[in-house]
């Protein structure tokens, strides 16, 4: 297994508290673990708790050939408030206490549900121009944004004790930023919104319950901290595999081209497959490329020497 090696190797879930940034999350994660090689994918800001995936050793070379997953969440949207963060974090710039009715706020949330154009917050790691979004907001500067779209899978809206507070709980295309879907939702009531809080549940397949906090991890021996590491190829769970024969898995490994019709596979150009050995264990990721008239998979990103 991965993370029986030296190097500890693999994806760690954790659930990020609130008040640490996830760069804190990586810099405590490499103490535990004595590496420097900790990246992790899909930053959740200080005030958010959930799901966060780090990814170490020959892990984190992972990240940029990743699927984008979808996300699921459970907010609470404050009503009568718009603060200049989108969140009860920032700056309050208005106030309203005329909040609506239960029904209203469920209506007009509804229309989130589906495809949407979202502008993403100046409070954001966005860069234009190479600069952070959230580093010229922080110096008093705004610049125009483009709305993206994103997609709200589902979208449920349930009132609390408090008649300005609801539960949302999302589920939506990565990217999306909840916090702006809640001040969109206050702003179309007519009384302002912010999100209040956030936690993320779900990230493609790994949900909250499969997470470990840092605080059990900092309980626990070496030994223990190593069997948390998932094995790499779990984050890639939606490539189909490709079992290659010793011959082909050494000139995959090779950096050589396997023709398609040599190993019986007939997946479409572009397409990234799973490369395993022969006993069947995963490691590189390929990617099917058109040679001469045929096709053949190229292996683009070796895990497991």
């Amino acid at each position: 297994m991965e993370h029986q090696q030296l190097d500890p190797t693999g994806v760690l879930l954790i659930n990020k508290p609130a008040g640490l940034t996830s760069h804190d999350v990586v810099g405590r994660v490499r103490r535990l673990y004595g590496t420097r090689r900790v990246g992790h994918t899909g930053t959740l800001d200080p005030m958010a708790t959930g799901v966060l995936v780090l990814l170490l050793g020959r892990a984190a070379k992972a990240a940029e050939y990743l699927s984008v997953h979808d996300k699921c969440y459970e907010a609470t949207l404050r009503l009568g408030i718009t603060t200049d963060t989108e969140d009860t974090t920032g700056q309050i710039l208005t106030t309203c206490a005329d909040i609506p009715t239960v029904t209203r706020v469920k209506e007009t949330a509804s229309a989130y549900r589906g495809r949407y154009m979202q502008t993403p917050p100046m409070y954001s790691a966005l860069k234009v121009n190479g600069q952070k979004l959230l580093d010229l907001a922080r110096r008093g500067i705004e610049v125009p944004r483009e709305a993206r779209e994103v997609t709200v899978h589902a979208l449920t809206v349930s009132p609390t004790e408090a008649p300005d507070r609801y539960t949302l709980l999302v589920s939506c295309s990565s990217g999306t930023y909840i916090r702006t879907l809640c001040a969109d939702i206050g702003r179309d009531l007519g009384c302002g919104g912010a999100m209040a809080s956030l936690c993320r549940t779900k990230t493609g397949d790994f949900a909250l319950g499969d997470c470990c906090t840092l605080e059990a991890l900092e309980a626990m021996d070496e030994a223990a901290r190593r069997d948390r590491l998932l094995p790499t190829e779990r984050l890639f769970d939606d490539l189909a595999p490709v079992q290659l024969p010793a011959f082909f898995e050494k000139l995959a490994r090779s950096g050589c081209e396997i023709y398609q019709h040599k190993i019986k596979t007939a997946y479409p150009v572009g397409t990234r497959v799973r490369l395993c050995n022969e006993k069947g264990d995963f490691f590189a990721i390929g990617e099917v490329r058109a040679y001469d008239g045929s096709t053949a998979i190229k292996a683009i990103k070796t895990f497991v020497l």
